[in-house]
């Protein structure tokens, strides 16, 4: 049963009347509303009925009945949508959520960052190389990587190319689910081909294992299957930043009684797009879907309590997750704070730990890296500020690839600086490879059994 019904004063489009930060300029209008129209009459890629079932889960997860694991790349391509690369990322999850599972003793939520995560906003509206400038790489929803005036010339047709990718990516990403592929009682279908060189492997397969015994243990003597334990969900998730993308496929479900955004399960709100009078809270405020804010060192009481109230007014349970991102410098400091902030507020929040954009640095030659032991520090002490301060952090979010890439050091093979060339392919932001993030879940599961 849905908690209220929507704001009689919202529509999908009413987002145009405030500031709009991090929206490319469009040369041609007409083209562009061409585009939108035709987006708007698709199919949607996502059903409300998935996104009242996450919204169940978050709630569950408030409570400490279940722990979200959200991840994904930084910023998809559209040359990601390749069977193997899709079923990659499906893989880490999966062995991520396998561990956290085993480790935390309770039901995962797998979220990722696909389907849909195809544009990033930027500090800077344009770029300058050898004394030309032109307007900077949105991700491929807006324009093209490649430096010349055509490529990075914002180009309405790809909202329509992200649309088919992503409807492309999830229609892939539930056949793999529903033909077995996520089935616990068989998590070597899950095996990555460089997983056997990882010092994590061992661990691993003792875990899968184990798990593997126990379910069936369990039917054996129940005489019944786990059903979960067969066909694990999976929800799609990305940054709700070009608002005209989101508001195309927004729709009026009238069994519910809603609007939703069936672009997307649960769509989130960045930090540069965070303003309480902006554009992107005002889109977010209106719709029925589990709405994600990020929120840093920087923000005030005021602000994060406003986002609180506007967008959850009704305190509707599993609707608002709040991913706080402060670095293992800050987090010592700032999120007790925040933690009593939002508290006073009495909105439910599911809280969740994004250890990777407040650990952000750059290398003596210029390269973007994060380094594993910030990452691994800023998730300890989340959980010791949580437990301490009689809260409970209920998820994780991460920038992370099923790929061998080497754009984070450390970790268990010890990456440093000058490994960083050997494969590093992110066009924006670096990531966890894949040892690094099944490290990381480990690492979690060490943290909570203390």
């Amino acid at each position: 049963m849905c908690a209220v019904l929507q704001t009689p004063d919202w529509t999908p489009s009413s987002w145009t009347s405030r500031p709009a930060q991090q929206q490319p300029s469009y040369r041609d209008p007409a083209a562009l509303a061409r585009a939108v129209d035709a987006l708007g009459r698709l199919p949607p890629i996502v059903v409300s009925w998935e996104i009242e079932a996450l919204k169940q889960q978050i709630a569950d997860a408030q409570r400490g009945e279940r722990f979200l694991l959200q991840g994904g790349d930084c910023a998809e391509t559209f040359a990601d949508c390749e069977s193997d690369q899709i079923a990659r990322k499906l893989k880490i999850l999966l062995q991520m959520s396998l561990v956290l599972l085993h480790g935390l003793k309770k039901p995962v939520i797998r979220v990722g960052r696909l389907a849909g995560q195809y544009a990033k906003p930027r500090s800077a509206d344009t770029e300058t190389r050898d004394g030309v400038t032109l307007p900077c790489y949105r991700g491929d929803l807006v324009n093209r990587p490649g430096f010349t005036a055509s490529e990075r010339e914002p180009d309405p047709e790809l909202l329509l190319r992200g649309y088919e990718r992503a409807a492309l990516t999830l229609n892939f990403v539930r056949a793999l689910i529903d033909g077995g592929f996520a089935d616990l009682h068989h998590p070597e279908y899950w095996n990555l081909g460089f997983v056997q060189h990882s010092p994590s492997k061992d661990q691993f397969e003792r875990i899968a294992a184990s798990i593997a015994d126990s379910l069936d243990f369990f039917e054996a003597m129940s005489g019944s299957r786990v059903h979960e334990a067969s066909r694990a969900p999976f929800y799609a998730s990305h940054e709700a930043l070009h608002l005209l993308y989101e508001q195309a496929q927004t729709r009026f479900i009238r069994r519910q009684e809603r609007w939703y955004n069936l672009s997307t399960h649960m769509p989130w709100i960045g930090m540069r797009t965070a303003e309480l009078a902006g554009a992107h809270v005002e889109y977010c405020r209106g719709i029925a879907n589990p709405i994600g804010v990020k929120v840093g060192p920087a923000m005030d009481s005021a602000w994060v309590q406003g986002l609180c109230h506007t967008l959850n007014p009704a305190k509707e349970p599993g609707r608002l997750v709040l991913i706080h991102r402060m670095g293992a410098k800050l987090i010592d400091q700032k999120l007790p704070g925040l933690i009593e902030t939002v508290r006073a507020t009495g909105v439910p929040v599911l809280w969740v730990c994004d250890p990777m954009h407040g650990n952000t640095e750059t290398t003596s030659s210029g390269v973007k890296t994060r380094r594993f032991e910030n990452i691994v520090s800023e998730l300890e002490t989340a959980f010791r500020v949580h437990r301490d301060a009689g809260s409970r952090l209920g998820g994780v979010h991460f920038e992370l690839t099923g790929e061998d890439v080497t754009e984070c050091t450390g970790g268990a093979r010890g990456l440093v600086d000058a490994d960083l060339a050997k494969d590093y392919r992110s066009q924006v932001d670096p990531r966890l490879n894949y040892e690094q993030a099944l490290e990381l879940a480990m690492r979690i599961a060490a943290i909570e059994r203390k």
